[in-house]
């Protein structure tokens, strides 16, 4: 195996796109020697501390509230394996099994580092967990993200002790039974590592490694479909132009902008109204690159914050050596929280200034586009009907964009009275990206439609690509039928990142 698929928890840096290798199976998580070494000696001092008559919070005392009642040496582990069921009170749905996974595989990263008294056996257990594919069942409601993603990790953790479910080959069973089928026992926990093992923010920055990744796509599907849709009504080139955007020069609009150029280069539909007497477009087509721009710098934010926190150590107390203990705040999810809720009303707009384009084409303004994209409207009502969906789905991401971290809740008899809710910021941010990219499908089904009425001329070399791929398995229009289906391929197209893909490679043949 080469040294490009090996990654090695706790030593090298980890990112959202390694995160997702590791999960997906393309790269091998391990625990290098020195790893080994460093887990080993941490997990020997916290063993001391556990004996000793030195208070050491989640070590020999209690949790939460309970920090001053001292347990006996004797009854440490007891304690580790009684907050992972006690700590299990997860509700709801639950999470998609990638996510269950990502966390496993952030936890490692954490762990590994060697500050958090784990021992050496139960990473390896997990490692065990993600190889063979078996994830933990995680319910998504119940973590306020503050000290750590309690109730989630305590779930993912369940498994450790042979308690819990998983998914596995296709289903959900007993952990218990998946044990049996390997033959293999339940772990017992040694001293800290229950705490160890919920304390830390893995559920939200999972989250936000699936954000990262489906708006980083939706934000490129964005620049392209809006430029088929300048292209099919006949908008002005002179919005994207280089110097303007260098007098107002935010790195990502100035990115957009010249990505907008390179997809309308080489167009025949906008050579062919170059000289024309329209003075300025509508803002939905004419700023673009600031609505557009502004949403990138936000998933930029994001994923800066995220690398961050994908090489922290998050949990508590942290383990320096037998004198140093910390207890402090590491696992308070507030540093995600606040990106997270930015990043969801970046998605928000850019389904926002979607749904005003996709208004736009339906008004037939533009020389030779029929009204409602289609010629014979009255007994046709055309793709009228389809904006409502847009219009639902933006309402819908509107009141979804209200930031979980603007409220906290007290919890654990005021131990933990401010919270970041960030576990809630990353579960909304991924429903508004969902519902974005149904808004993007939605566009570029009539996009594709508006850019047929200016045959035989053809866009861009990259849109005229696009435009190919989805007429492969989208017709044109001229009279009513059913469209929920088109449209869902068309919603397809985007979610799978396929639109970016066309585009990537016609983009690799221009000259």
């Amino acid at each position: 195996m080469s040294e490009q698929q090996i990654f090695n928890y706790g030593t090298d840096h980890l990112t959202a796109k390694l995160a997702l290798a590791i999960s997906n199976g393309e790269i091998k998580g391990i625990l290098s020697q020195n790893t080994r070494d460093k887990v080993l000696e941490s997990s020997k001092v916290v063993e001391r501390i556990a004996v000793s008559s030195k208070a050491v919070y989640g070590i020999n005392t209690g949790f939460g509230p309970l920090c001053t009642s001292m347990i006996s040496a004797v009854d440490t582990r007891k304690l580790q394996e009684n907050i992972l069921k006690s700590h299990a009170v997860g509700v709801g749905e639950p999470i998609d099994s990638e996510i269950s996974k990502l966390m496993l595989v952030l936890k490692l990263q954490a762990l590994a580092q060697g500050y958090s008294g784990i021992k050496i056996e139960t990473l390896d257990r997990m490692i065990w967990f993600v190889e063979i594919g078996a994830t933990p069942v995680v319910p998504k409601q119940g973590s306020v993200g503050a000290s750590g993603d309690l109730a989630p990790l305590s779930h993912l953790f369940l498994p450790l002790i042979g308690l819990g479910k998983v998914h596995y080959k296709g289903e959900i069973i007993a952990t218990a039974q998946l044990l049996q089928e390997y033959q293999m026992s339940p772990l017992q926990l040694g001293p800290k590592e229950g705490l160890a093992l919920i304390n830390g923010t893995q559920f939200i920055a999972a989250h936000a490694v699936k954000v990262v990744q489906r708006l980083e796509n939706v934000l490129a599907s964005a620049d392209i479909i809006s430029a088929m849709m300048i292209e099919g009504l006949q908008g002005s080139e002179k919005p994207f132009h280089a110097q303007l955007h260098q007098l107002r020069p935010y790195p990502a609009n100035i990115a957009v902008a010249e990505q907008v150029r390179k997809l309308l280069q080489g167009s025949e539909i906008m050579q062919s109204h170059a000289d024309c007497a329209k003075v300025q477009d509508p803002y939905s087509l004419r700023c673009i690159p600031q609505v557009h721009g502004a949403s990138r710098t936000a998933w930029l934010h994001l994923k800066e914050a995220l690398e961050i926190e994908l090489n922290s150590v998050t949990d508590n107390p942290v383990i320096f050596n037998d004198d140093l203990t910390i207890s402090g705040g590491n696992f308070h999810g507030q540093p995600l929280a606040l990106p997270l809720d930015y990043a969801c009303l970046a998605a928000s707009e850019i389904g926002n200034i979607s749904d005003r384009r996709i208004y736009l084409s339906l008004e037939g303004n533009t020389p030779g586009v029929p009204k409602l994209l289609m010629k014979e409207t009255g007994l046709n009502s055309g793709f009228m009907i389809v904006q409502y969906t847009s219009a639902a789905l933006a309402s819908e991401n509107k009141g979804l964009c209200f930031p979980a971290s603007a409220d906290s809740i007290p919890t654990s008899l005021g131990q933990e009275d401010h919270v970041s809710m960030g576990s809630i910021s990353g579960r909304k941010a991924l429903q508004v990206i969902e519902n974005v990219e149904k808004i993007l499908g939605i566009e570029l089904f009539c996009a594709a439609q508006a850019v047929d009425y200016h045959h035989p001329l053809k866009p861009g070399k990259i849109l005229t690509a696009v435009h190919d791929f989805v007429r492969t398995e989208i017709d044109h229009f001229e009279e009513d039928q059913i469209m929920y289906d088109k449209m869902e391929n068309a919603i397809q197209m985007v979610q799978q990142g396929k639109i970016v893909t066309v585009a990537s490679v016609a983009e690799s043949t221009l000259v």
